[in-house]
Formats: structure tokens, sequence, C-alpha cells
């Protein structure tokens, strides 16, 4: 049988395109691309969420600057080491970061605080400085550095101290601070901050006539009146100088340009404090305590408003009410201060000496134990006057014997001789207080009176076992502050 092909009016021979075949292996060829790309991580997968955007070190900075305006300080410099963590290389932001450091350490309570943060504002500006060596700013932040961690109190021993007021430590660093600032003016004459901060260093060098003629000058510079350093130091020349009442004004100023640091108001009450301790008569000390106190408060509400737990102003506070003679508001203010920092044994210290003064001389003895010897958990609450429910204390280390903590030594050693009787004798942990405050100023003899009393007092009580109560020789034997009660 004969069997014809199909016509192809309606039936068409398949053929293979070349074109079509190029673009299969094409897309074969994309599909693996894009396979072995998004197994290695080179291209993101779709419907992945966005990563959040990295911050730029200027974002951190100006929420530094905002922290620092609005008187956060902590928030502030947590937001600069944020940002030289971005930008390391930054001399600008380290500087900053350096000033912010340096300021934030007027408000803390102890040495050992105030040297640890002005060791860190060093650190910082030494590393601007190696980023930048040739900046006029840097080198002028830098002087000011120097110049508040050229502080006797936290680098000067006592013995130091008694004959001389000032150590060798002191004077390098201000010496070098002073080469810093001159070295800023150098490179640029134009400097507002290195001739102000010259002018801080040139006040705690004695040197006052020089510093009002550099503070002046900057004063006429343009940017002076924008610039709360240039008003806080002219208020700092002002008070060397005894003028309290245009150092207030200078205060007043500053806060102007940076209403929410509370270290200026701290500073302004103190001094309308030290009016009114020289005021001619009660009515005008009065109206300047009020003023103080008007001061102090404020800061205490700026950093409740910031959620700032700050016990400085309390202190301030307390310290206002001790010298107007009411105590029962001063031990209140210090105990408000313990509730924010109940592991501070300088505020134990403050709270001994109001009762001391309150002649609630048994009330003092655990406060002033605490800031002298350390005390427990348990002890830390009777030194309070009793802890709030729930709070079962917190144990306290006792501060080393320096300028700023002798009182607490002497006025502790002084009451526990005092409230010695033969039935009750505590001159056994007297003595050796007394006799450490004797070994380490040798040379002040309102100190030596204090010491000779007590030691005294322990000799007639008879003492403990062990302890040897000699007194030592007095070179005023007229002395009214020698606080037995």
């Amino acid at each position: 049988m004969n069997v014809y092909p199909r016509r192809e009016l309606f039936y068409k021979k398949p053929r293979t395109s070349i074109y079509r075949l190029f673009f299969l292996v094409v897309l074969i060829l994309g599909g693996v691309w894009l396979i072995r790309g998004v197994d290695q991580g080179e291209i993101e997968r779709p419907f992945t969420p966005t990563a959040t955007p990295t911050r730029s070190v200027d974002s951190y900075a100006l929420e530094g600057d905002a922290q620092f305006i609005a008187g956060n300080l902590d928030e502030s410099i947590a937001a600069y080491r944020e940002a030289v963590r971005v930008d390391p290389s930054n001399a600008q932001i380290w500087a900053k970061l350096a000033r912010i450091q340096t300021y934030s350490s007027a408000l803390l309570a102890t040495d050992p605080e105030r040297r640890s943060r002005l060791t860190d504002a060093l650190g910082s500006i030494d590393q601007a400085m190696e980023l930048a060596p040739d900046d006029s700013t840097v080198h002028a932040m830098r002087a000011f550095v120097l110049d508040w961690n050229a502080n006797s109190s936290l680098l000067c021993t006592p013995e130091e101290l008694a004959v001389a007021f000032t150590c060798d430590a002191v004077v390098e660093l201000l010496t070098e601070a002073e080469q810093e600032a001159i070295r800023a003016l150098q490179l640029d004459n134009q400097n507002t901050l290195a001739l102000a901060f010259y002018a801080e260093i040139l006040v705690d060098q004695q040197k006052w006539n020089q510093a009002e003629q550099n503070i002046l000058q900057a004063l006429e510079r343009e940017d002076a009146d924008s610039l709360m350093d240039v008003h806080r130091v002219y208020a700092y020349v002002l008070e060397s100088l005894g003028l309290y009442n245009q150092a207030i004004q200078e205060y007043d100023k500053a806060i102007l340009v940076s209403p929410n640091l509370t270290f200026l108001y701290l500073r302004a009450g103190a001094n309308y404090r030290r009016l009114a301790f020289g005021a001619l008569n009660e009515d005008s000390a009065r109206q300047l305590y009020e003023k103080s106190l008007e001061y102090f408060q404020k800061a205490a509400q700026i950093n409740e408003q910031l959620g700032v737990l700050d016990p400085v102003p309390y202190l301030s506070i307390a310290k206002t009410y001790s010298q107007t003679g009411d105590y029962f508001a001063a031990a209140l203010n210090v105990q408000k201060a313990l509730d924010f920092d109940p592991g501070n044994a300088d505020t134990y210290g403050q709270l001994g000496i109001v009762f001391f003064k309150s002649r609630n001389y048994e009330g003092s003895i655990p406060a002033l134990k605490c800031a002298v010897r350390g005390c427990t958990a348990e002890e830390s609450c009777e030194a309070r006057g009793g802890c709030n429910e729930g709070d079962a204390g917190t144990a306290v280390t006792g501060l080393a014997l320096s300028p700023n903590t002798v009182v607490y030594y002497y006025t502790y050693g002084s009451v526990l001789a005092a409230l010695s009787r033969p039935k009750d004798n505590k001159c056994g942990e007297a003595i050796p207080i007394l006799n450490e405050v004797a070994a380490a100023f040798p040379g002040d003899s309102d100190i030596a009176g204090i010491v000779q009393a007590g030691l005294a007092i322990c000799a007639q009580v008879g003492t403990a076992p062990g302890s040897a109560a000699t007194p030592l020789p007095v070179q005023n034997e007229a002395l009214t502050s020698t606080p037995t009660p």
C-alpha cells in the first residue's frame, strides 16, 4: 500500500532554533550564578529585613552635645565614647570628650572618683594630641585638663601640704599646662578658649594680675559671650580676688549659656554662702543663705528632671543648713544623698560631722566609723539612722587619711576618747586613730592640739591593753577648735 507524506498545508516539520537554545543556556547559567551568590553571601536573599543603618560620628557627637547642654554629663560622655569608637582618628572628638570628662569630675563626691575621671580625661586628650599635634584647640583643651589634674588634694601627701600647701607633682602639671596654653596661642592667637584656660592656670599658679589680664582679653573677643567656659573662668578669677558678688554675676552669665549644668549653680551657691559667712548682720546673712539654697535646690531639680541620682546638690544644701545651725535639715539632706549613693564613705563622714555639730555625739560614732574604718552592711544602716524596708544596707570601705578626710579621723578619735568611761572604754580604737593623724600631720598645730586633748582624756580614763596614750607636744595651747564634747 502506498502511503503518501502529509501535505505541509496541514503539518510542518519541527525545526530546532539556535536562538532558543542560546537563551536557555544563558538562563541556566544565570540560575547557577544566582544560587552560588546567595550561598556565598554575595547576594542577599529576597525579603530579608533591611539592616539598621550604622550611626555616624556626627550623630553621636550631636547627641553628646545635647546631653551636655541638658546637664546629663554621664550620658554625654557615653555618646562621645561611641563617637570615638566609630571614628577613633578624629582628634576634635577626643578633645571634646576630654573636656566633658574634666567638667564631670566636679560632680563627683570622693577623691578616688575625681582622680579616676580626671585620669580618663588626660588619656582622651593625649589621644587627641597624637592625632593632631599642631591643632590649637587640642593644645588649649590639654592645658585645661592638665590644670584640673593639678589638684593638690588628689596628688600631694599630708606632709607635703603641711609644709608648702602644694607638691612637686602639682607644680610639674601646672608648668606643663602653662606650656600647652602658650603653644595653643602660638598656633592661633585668636583662640578665645586658650586665653581663658591660660587665665585659669595662672590663678592656680597664684599669678592673679596676669590671670586677670588674660581673661579680660578673652572677654573682648567676639565669641566670648557664647562660651560658657570664658564666663566660668572669669568667675573663678574673681573668686580668687575675693570679689564674690562679681563672681556670681559671671556664673549667672555662664548659666544663661548653659542653663542645665549643675556645677555652675553649685559654684554660684557656694559664693552666696561665702558672702553670708562674712555678712555684717544676721538679716543680710539669712538672705544670702536663702539665695545659696535656691541655687543648690535648682541643681537638685535639674538632676531630678533628668533622672540623675547625684548626691552633690544635697550635700551642698546640707552644708548650708549646717552653717545656719539647722542641723536637723542638714542631716536630712545628707541622708538623702546617702539614698543615692549608700556606699560612699565620704558622705558618711559628712553625716558624722553634722551629728557631731548638733551634739549628737553617740549618733556620730557609727557614721564616722563607716568613713574612717569602713563598716558592714548592717552597720551602715545604723549609721544612716535606719534603712528603708527591703534595703539590707551596703558595706562601706573606709577612706584613706588625706587632707580632705583628716577631719573625719580626728573627730572620730576625739568623740571616742571623750565618751570613754572606765566601764565603757573606747580608747582602744581612739588612740591608734589619733596617733595616725599626729604622724601624718606633724606640722599642723591645730591638729596637734586636738590629738593631744583626746590622748589626754584616754590617759585619765585608762588605756586599753596594748595601746599607748602618749600626748604629743602642743605648739598652741589656746586652741578653740578641739572637737571634744
